[in-house]
């Protein structure tokens, strides 16, 4: 079990509160989630900056440091307890490809049982990138595979064409890992941006959205279409009170680069063209 967070916003602000001072902050909730922690933040070039530390985040001060100078219009952010791979700075989220970082709170069946059938659908030239030995970073590489599939990952993509691939992903891991009729599921809340786009799924851990940092004043999903300021997308709420609404089951929400709202179903996003040919070359669309 981990936590995340995301922030998208349509002006550079600080995340200082979320991460360090608010009642359910990252740092309050990492008293639990001990094993590491990190913080993707976009600037002028496409690829974030990113700090890691592999320490509880409550008791390491580069923590509250890079939080405190963090001001941007894309943070991704993590704190991890881990499930599968050693404390280890490989093993620490956002991890990251090019443009894209991408932090998951959850873990699958039986990874273990499971890894080479996992691996085997991750197009080869990104396997190679894989460093560590989580579940979560094989999640990532399916994920870029699967988008890399009918776009180039080195440009910018649809929000949706992103939350596609992250459907696709879900998809592909809960037949291999899944077993029909038992409760216990693959947890797979995925967070991943490209620092324009930002886009989640919930799966079996929840998930909170915020569109007004925390003070909405109903606690419900933006209608899609709805051009935010602000979104915020965390594990669990950061403070008290009804201003952070509940994204569904098995849905998808994300935010375009002109920060209007979207919202999906897995199960929309996932057609009979699941398993495309898987392109040698991930850097190239396919004609």
């Amino acid at each position: 079990m981990c936590r995340l967070f995301g922030f998208r916003s349509a002006i550079p602000a600080a995340v200082h509160p979320a991460l360090v001072t608010e009642k359910n902050s990252l740092l309050i909730q990492s008293r639990e989630h001990k094993d590491g922690w990190g913080i993707a933040a976009y600037g002028v070039e496409p690829a974030p900056v990113v700090a890691h530390g592999v320490g509880p985040a409550h008791s390491d001060p580069d923590f509250q440091r890079v939080s405190s100078r963090v001001s941007s219009h894309t943070v991704v952010a993590h704190i991890r307890l881990a499930s599968v791979g050693a404390v280890e700075l490989r093993n620490s989220h956002p991890f990251l490809h090019g443009r894209w970082s991408f932090v998951h709170n959850g873990t699958l069946r039986e990874f273990a049982k499971h890894r080479a059938a996992v691996e085997a659908l991750i197009c080869p030239s990104l396997r190679g990138n894989i460093k560590g030995t989580t579940d979560s970073e094989r999640c990532f590489y399916l994920f870029l595979t699967r988008l890399a599939a009918r776009h180039s990952i080195d440009r910018q993509v649809s929000v949706e064409a992103v939350a596609r691939a992250l459907a696709e992903t879900m998809s592909l891991v809960a037949a291999i890992t899944d077993v029909p009729g038992q409760a216990e599921r693959s947890a797979m809340n995925f967070l991943v941006s490209d620092g324009s786009t930002m886009v989640a799924t919930r799966r079996h851990r929840t998930l909170f959205v915020s569109t007004n940092g925390s003070r909405n004043e109903v606690a419900t999903l933006p209608a899609p279409g709805t051009k935010l300021e602000q979104l915020v997308v965390a594990s669990e709420s950061l403070c008290g009170g009804p201003y952070w609404a509940p994204v569904p089951e098995e849905d998808i929400i994300g935010v375009d680069a002109n920060l209007v709202f979207h919202r999906w179903r897995v199960t929309e996003l996932v057609g009979t063209d699941l398993l495309p040919p898987v392109k040698t070359d991930a850097s190239r669309s396919v004609a």
